[in-house]
């Protein structure tokens, strides 16, 4: 049984029936997910980069302008600075790295996913992997997964794919989007400021996850509208607004683009 208990952040856990047993006969252990409550941060140096590193997570244009080109904080796909499950969590997600990328056909770093992010998602470019920014948001993410097994997946970390019978509407969402999004989003899905545009030059392109019908609907499903319960909307609603919104034109991703940085002087050699 796990007995990883960290003051410094409280891991969610969702509870088997009092009916359940082990083989042993005893209860079975907790299952840990992707939920962090609020915690104090460390004093001094460390607990200033960790906040730095949440405030580039909800305000990302403004901290970091000349890496980013979407109307969009990194705080769109990851609610609550990524400590909501199913809505983008990062608690856990540093002991999941290094991992197997496909699309880069290698192990990656956390480093090499934000990366990603800024290309993708963000619609700019990468900064350093040094860099004082990328070395904050990784400490960020490391501190929201102290505790964490090395290794484990954490229920409700990442977003679950949407798939039905039947096939996604782009009528049917439109409908959809008048009577739920665009009180946020605008009949133009350009945001209100607040609010990410979800299409336009201002949006993410069309090399991010959630430019996949399937991750799109997972996530619409569990924190859309804003403020509302999971299912507000359907399996079915979350596609076809999705597929909706992902009718519209967008910035379409630069498949050459590369993540490349200056050479660091060898001076330890």
């Amino acid at each position: 049984m796990r007995a990883h208990r960290i003051a410094a952040i409280a891991l969610g856990s969702l509870l088997a029936a009092s009916a359940c047993t082990s083989r042993n006969g005893e209860p079975p252990p907790a299952a840990r997910t992707a939920a962090a409550s609020p915690a104090p941060l460390p004093s001094g140096s460390e607990g200033a980069l960790i906040a730095l590193g949440r405030d580039i997570i909800e305000r990302t244009p403004a901290r970091m302008p000349g890496y980013v080109r979407a109307g969009m904080s990194c705080e769109a796909c990851h609610v609550g600075a990524g400590t909501k499950p199913h809505g983008g969590s990062f608690v856990g997600i540093y002991a999941t790295f290094p991992q197997w990328n496909k699309r880069a056909r290698r192990y990656i770093a956390l480093q090499d996913r934000l990366a990603e992010c800024f290309l993708y998602s963000m619609n700019g470019r990468p900064p350093a992997y040094s860099s004082h920014e990328m070395v904050a948001l990784v400490a960020y993410m490391a501190f929201l997964s102290r505790g964490t097994p090395v290794g484990e997946n954490l229920s409700g970390q990442g977003l679950e794919r949407v798939v039905t019978e039947r096939t996604p509407s782009i009528a049917r969402g439109e409908r959809v989007y008048a009577q739920q999004c665009t009180a946020c989003h605008g009949a133009s899905g350009a945001g209100d400021g607040g609010r990410p545009p979800l299409w336009g030059a201002r949006s993410f392109n069309d090399g991010a996850g959630m430019h996949r019908i399937a991750t799109m609907a997972g996530f619409v499903r569990y924190n859309m509208p804003f403020g509302s319960p999971p299912d507000t909307l359907s399996k079915q609603d979350a596609l076809d607004v999705s597929a909706f919104v992902l009718s519209h034109a967008r910035p379409k991703f630069n498949r050459h683009a590369t993540i490349v940085f200056p050479p660091l002087p060898a001076s330890y050699f």
